[in-house]
């Protein structure tokens, strides 16, 4: 059985929220993630596109809180779904915005350690993602953005 994402004649769905770049800031930009694509409907729809999702939002806000960090400062987490509209694909980005401008993420040169404690969280990100990457914000800043491409329809 076929079933479609409602799509709002291109319209975007969107949330944000500002977050403490904390661990605890890093497990509620999880559950916020969690509980808006529910409402868009991606966790009935697709599975796969879901669990990429919650595994890049994750991955991001971990960066966010640990490598973003800013004493006093907190770290945006911000979700839209869009439609293409020639395509009739949607479009899940993932933002993650913290204050640490000066460190703009980068893939690992070589493999990690099997024994390290971190460094594989942009490698999932790369494999997960249609696309990703960074860009500065004003002041001082950084915005870290993946994308999904949903087909528009998912296996039920």
């Amino acid at each position: 059985m076929k079933t479609e994402f409602p799509l709002d004649n291109g319209a975007p769905r969107a949330h944000a929220a500002l977050l403490s770049s904390t661990p605890k800031g890093a497990a509620v930009g999880r559950r916020i993630a969690r509980q808006q694509f529910a409402s868009w409907g991606i966790n009935s729809l697709s599975q796969e596109a879901y669990q990429s999702a919650l595994l890049i939002v994750a991955e991001l806000a971990a960066n966010a809180s640990i490598h973003g960090r800013v004493a006093g400062r907190g770290f945006e987490l911000a979700l839209s779904l869009t439609t293409v509209r020639r395509s009739r694909t949607a479009v899940l980005r993932i933002e993650v915005s913290d204050c640490r401008g000066d460190q703009h993420p980068a893939l690992p040169a070589a493999g990690c350690p099997l024994d390290a404690q971190s460094g594989r969280g942009l490698t999932l990100v790369d494999a997960l993602a249609d696309r990703w990457g960074s860009v500065r914000r004003e002041p001082g800043a950084k915005t870290v953005w993946a994308e999904l491409d949903l087909d528009g329809s998912a296996d039920v």
